[in-house]
């Protein structure tokens, strides 16, 4: 087993691993109750994606550590469960089960383009300025999410929104949160974000904002009402506007994926000269766990960079995530902690893990006007819109214009026109 993860090598060993991988569990155990919030927007089952999140993790964490030896985990990405529930769910009106379908063809594409390395050709097509602003976007989409969810941020006739109310309990449960997490966070303490939801389904427990479970360990629920329903479904990515679904799904992975993984490949020091080792092999352990989780019954999957909380303990190797995944294994017998977690103990974690999304918007080049223009759509195109999609596609419709503007147009990836007039078709069918 150590021969197998190249401990000595790799300067690290069992202890050091498991530590690791605990570490990395703790920090991102809140996507096990998170997620089933999200998606149960879009009508999903919440106890059948408890259980598909669980296990598509686990097998995702399985794919990293065997085939690439990364110690980076991979789960449901929160902002691309936020666009499947939000944005195509809800805002397109499209039944849950069709959007899964969406994600179980744009993982199969997904696989073929890695195959054939385009994958990284159009990861390079698009300027390193716009992935930082959908990165950013993403987070500010998710914190307002959080901020509405916790009853912090409400509608208002007068001016779309406002400040909730302070006469309301539960609100208070999402402050209390909020300050207990940005005071771990601060403190760098492991795990904040699930300590801070544990502290903020304690105190409404004790408080009777939340009820308390009857049992807090059971047997799994079932996975039946979402498994293969992508696959049972694909026969209806049949119109322009699923196939422009699809696409975003692709896109979105894309950015989410590759720039967390050269972050974390980065802090544990596996780049040399610019080149990430067995990059290959992680991209496609990447869209393995893709397919895996749209069969499961799970929106689009991707690197999660709570991965960084066990590679600062020292993990090395993917031993680290085999321990986390096996961990996600036996979480599953804790589902009756969904009724505990409810969007005032979830809201937190979006508003928090917005923040450090948002953190990739310093590498915006703000003082050219032509690359902050369509950048800076982007990043407020998604929160006000309310969809990720609609804000990647003002600001690749915009960047073309500028450039050319600016007399550089030539500096543009030929890439880059044709997908500033597939946005421009995007727009006229959501429009329809």
């Amino acid at each position: 087993m150590a021969s197998f993860f190249k401990f000595d090598e790799l300067g690290t060993n069992y202890k050091r691993e498991t530590l690791a991988g605990l570490t990395t569990f703790v920090s991102m155990v809140y996507i096990l109750f998170v997620n089933p919030n999200v998606l149960s927007a879009s009508g999903m089952d919440k106890g059948a994606v408890f259980t598909a999140t669980a296990f598509a993790t686990a097998i995702g964490c399985f794919l990293m550590g065997i085939i690439a030896n990364y110690p980076i985990a991979i789960s449901t990405s929160l902002g691309m469960n936020a666009f499947f529930a939000y944005s195509v769910c809800v805002g397109m009106k499209i039944p849950w089960q069709t959007a899964l379908a969406g994600t179980f063809v744009a993982a199969i594409i997904f696989i073929i383009i890695t195959a054939f390395k385009l994958r990284e050709m159009i990861i390079d097509a698009i300027p390193s300025d716009l992935k930082s602003a959908i990165a950013g976007g993403i987070g500010l989409f998710i914190a307002f999410l959080g901020l509405n969810q916790g009853g912090l941020v409400v509608a208002d006739k007068s001016t779309l929104v406002t400040l909730g109310s302070f006469h309301v309990g539960t609100t208070w449960l999402t402050i209390f949160g909020l300050i207990v997490a940005i005071v771990l966070m601060s403190a760098k303490v492991p795990g904040s974000i699930f300590i801070s939801m544990v502290a903020t389904a304690i105190l409404g427990m004790f408080t009777h904002l939340i009820p308390v479970p009857s049992q807090w360990v059971a047997s799994i629920p079932s996975v039946k009402p979402v498994f293969l329903a992508g696959l049972t479904h694909i026969g209806e990515i049949n119109t322009l506007q699923m196939w422009v679904v699809v696409f975003t799904f692709l896109l979105v992975s894309f950015f989410d994926t590759a720039g967390t993984l050269v972050g974390l490949a980065e802090q544990a020091g596996f780049v040399k000269n610019n080149k990430i080792p067995r990059v290959g092999r992680a991209l496609a352990a990447d869209s393995a766990s893709m397919l895996t989780g749209s069969l499961m019954g799970t929106s689009p999957m991707g690197a999660f960079v709570e991965s960084s909380a066990g590679i600062a303990v020292g993990g090395r190797s993917g031993f680290t995530v085999i321990v986390t995944g096996i961990l996600f294994i036996l979480g599953t017998f804790f589902s009756p902690l969904l009724g505990v977690i409810t969007d005032q103990v979830t809201a937190p974690a979006l508003i928090l893990i917005g923040m450090l999304m948002a953190q990739s918007l310093k590498n915006i080049h703000w003082e050219r006007f032509e690359i902050a223009a369509p950048a800076f759509l982007i990043v407020l195109g998604m929160p006000l819109t309310y969809s990720i999609s609609d804000g990647i596609a003002l600001g690749f419709v915009a960047y073309p214009i500028s450039m050319i503007a600016a007399k550089r147009g030539k500096e543009v990836n030929p890439f880059m026109y044709a997908l500033g007039v597939v946005f421009l078709i995007f727009f006229w069918v959501l429009n329809e």
